[in-house]
């Protein structure tokens, strides 16, 4: 419990802060003061309680990345269209992420694509996932895949995380979206985590599902 409780603790104080502090510099978005706290928040807490996160990053094989990155795309494309069919048929407006309209295609590129994807994932699969780890014997069967415990909460968790869009305006069947989509990028982003105990597989799989935004970011600055 008290794992959940400092993650849940580093999102708020790490938003927070972020949204009271600025550079007052045009390049750089609120964005990048939340989630160098929440990284920074993120490491102190794995190395004070490394007896309980045993915390593993390296890299790996390039052909062990590759059904990361496939399901990363994979699981942006079928819920996004799955879910913009609905909104489709229940009229309503398909709505654009605020960071898309705020952003240039570098600013996407460097704070969503990388860093943020490098920041949420330390916070939500290296501390949080491995401080559940005594709960990996519990879980069910998606797909023919052991999907456990600590999977299914980091990555609930960090789809309810995406609420905090509330205070960007957003309506709430884009939050709705936004949450189903998180939380499926999350929970492949467990699964890859715990097969490999390697934190750099669910950045990858982070990076793969942002992918689409950096893609949407050219195509809208370019006008197409």
């Amino acid at each position: 419990i008290y794992g959940l409780l400092i993650t849940i603790a580093i999102f708020v104080v790490s938003t927070f802060v972020g949204s009271r502090l600025n550079f007052d510099i045009e390049f750089i978005p609120h964005s990048f003061v939340t989630h160098s706290l929440m990284l920074i928040l993120s490491i102190i807490m794995i190395s004070l309680l490394r007896k309980h996160v045993n915390y593993r990053i390296s890299i790996p094989q390039f052909k062990k990345i590759l059904k990361p990155i496939i399901f990363g795309i994979l699981a942006t494309i079928v819920v996004n269209i799955f879910m913009t069919i609905i909104t489709t048929m229940l009229g309503r407006e398909i709505e654009t992420h605020y960071a898309l309209k705020e952003m240039s295609p570098l600013q996407v590129f460097l704070f969503v694509f990388i860093y943020a994807s490098i920041a949420e994932e330390i916070l939500f699969r290296g501390f949080l996932m491995n401080i559940l780890k005594p709960l990996n014997s519990k879980g069910v069967k998606i797909l023919k895949r052991n999907i456990s415990v600590p999977v299914i909460i980091s990555g609930s968790l960090f789809g309810l995380a995406h609420l905090i869009l509330l205070t960007t305006g957003a309506g709430g069947f884009f939050l709705f979206r936004i949450v189903i989509f998180t939380t499926v990028l999350g929970v492949i982003a467990g699964y890859y985590q715990e097969k490999y105990n390697n934190n750099i597989f669910s950045i990858i799989v982070h990076m793969s599902g942002n992918l689409m935004s950096v893609i949407g970011a050219f195509l809208m600055s370019a006008e197409i």
